[in-house]
């Protein structure tokens, strides 16, 4: 970074600093760029999701893109694997499972505590040379030239950053997406999660269930520990209710939605609940901005797929960006047009099919007609029995489908 105190300039301004964000800088530590990231709220915060209670499915194309921007060794420890994958509907006896073992795979994927990962993240970026984050600091006004944009900057630092290129990585309801134009869809699916860890009677033996009721999915993923975390969707007045009831009795009703697989519940720790909302921005791309992460795309957890998507988002910029500092050298430029193009070609593919497939499940499966009911029962039976159909399927959910970029596939990125 370099101008006067009032004025300073970068070749990446990142407008984000959770998971998202962080794992891009992460990304281009490596480069020749000058990278700052801005973000509003202090890691310590309550409001910082990237450093909150709740926990994340990460899929093994989302494990190699942490390793290769060195998050994984620091958190591997911390994470829970997850060798099988139980689905159910409530109410019917079908089911249907994918296994590790049958992917020829140690595990389908893990799950890890948010503090823990944005934690790790922070610290790669901090050790970096080249990134600057600048926190607590928000970003007032955005003003786009020919060959950077200006931002106004206010918090830990005030003054005017002027960035070749500008990352919109602050979540589903971006000030910064609006600021260039660019509108996002956003349907409300009437929906809250209610999120908390419990600890069942029997260990998880590392299977991650998901479980579709006339409510809602619940599902449970495994933890350390023998522990699960619970993400419940309920209605937004049945979520509060939930909320407000005594331990015993939440575990009561969690017991009659989820079923004894687990045996009983047994304890459950705090108990949070999140608004559920698909939100799709009608572009990626604008003058010197690309928009990733959640602001792109903010989606139901019915699959987990939103963390997992918004790391391919960062792979995918990453490597066109280094791919053209490898073409061009001292002219390449972060921001160009045709850097920028490049990577909403590549993203488009990815991105549709998960908001769809994200996007179907919810509407599948929360139809209570007896009809669509039985027939989401046939489904789950001929899932379960047709190999090439579940091996299509974990390839999606693993985060190996279609294009890859090369953190994805384990492939140093320059």
């Amino acid at each position: 970074m370099n101008g006067t105190p009032s004025t300073i300039r970068c070749d990446v301004a990142i407008v984000g600093g959770g998971m998202v964000g962080l794992s891009l800088a992460a990304a281009l530590r490596e480069l020749p760029l000058d990278v700052l990231v801005i973000e509003p709220v202090p890691a310590g915060s309550d409001a910082q999701p990237s450093f909150d209670e709740r926990t994340t499915a990460l899929s093994n194309g989302s494990r190699r893109i942490l390793e290769g921007i060195g998050a994984w060794p620091r958190v591997a420890a911390e994470a829970t694997p997850i060798r099988r994958i139980h689905v159910s509907d409530r109410g019917a006896f079908a089911f249907a499972r994918l296994s590790a073992e049958e992917q020829g795979l140690p595990a389908l994927g893990h799950t890890l505590g948010n503090r823990v990962l944005g934690d790790a993240l922070a610290e790669i970026c901090r050790g970096a040379p080249r990134v600057g984050i600048l926190c607590p600091a928000r970003v007032t006004a955005v003003e786009p030239g020919e060959d950077h944009v200006e931002l106004g900057v206010e918090g830990a630092w005030t003054g005017k950053l002027r960035a070749r290129l500008v990352v919109a990585a602050d979540g589903a309801r971006s000030a910064v997406r609006g600021a260039f134009g660019i509108d996002a869809i956003v349907w409300d699916y009437e929906q809250h999660a209610v999120i908390a860890n419990v600890v069942p009677e029997r260990f998880h033996d590392f299977v991650a269930y998901e479980r579709f009721t006339p409510d809602g999915p619940v599902a449970l993923l495994p933890l350390a520990d023998g522990r699960c975390t619970i993400v419940w969707t309920l209605a937004p007045e049945e979520a509060g209710r939930v909320l407000s009831l005594d331990e015993h009795e939440f575990l009561r009703r969690l017991q009659d939605r989820f079923g004894y697989r687990l045996g009983r519940f047994l304890r459950v720790g705090h108990r949070h609940a999140y608004p559920l909302s698909l939100t799709r921005s009608q572009r990626q791309v604008a003058h010197r901005a690309v928009i990733i992460g959640n602001a792109a795309q903010g989606l139901h957890p019915i699959a987990g797929q939103g963390f997992n998507l918004g790391l391919r988002d960062v792979a995918t910029l990453a490597e066109v960006i280094a791919d053209d500092i490898a073409a061009r050298a001292a002219s390449a430029d972060p921001g160009a047009a045709s850097v920028l193009d490049r990577y909403a070609d590549w993203r488009r593919a990815d991105r549709q099919t998960v908001i769809a497939f994200t996007d179907g499940l919810v509407r599948l499966f929360g139809n209570p007609l007896g009809p669509v009911r039985a027939a989401r029962g046939a489904s789950l039976l001929l899932f379960d029995l047709f190999t090439p159909a579940k091996n299509a399927f974990a390839r999606v959910t693993m985060g190996l489908a279609g294009r890859l970029p090369r953190l994805s596939r384990g492939v140093p990125l320059t």
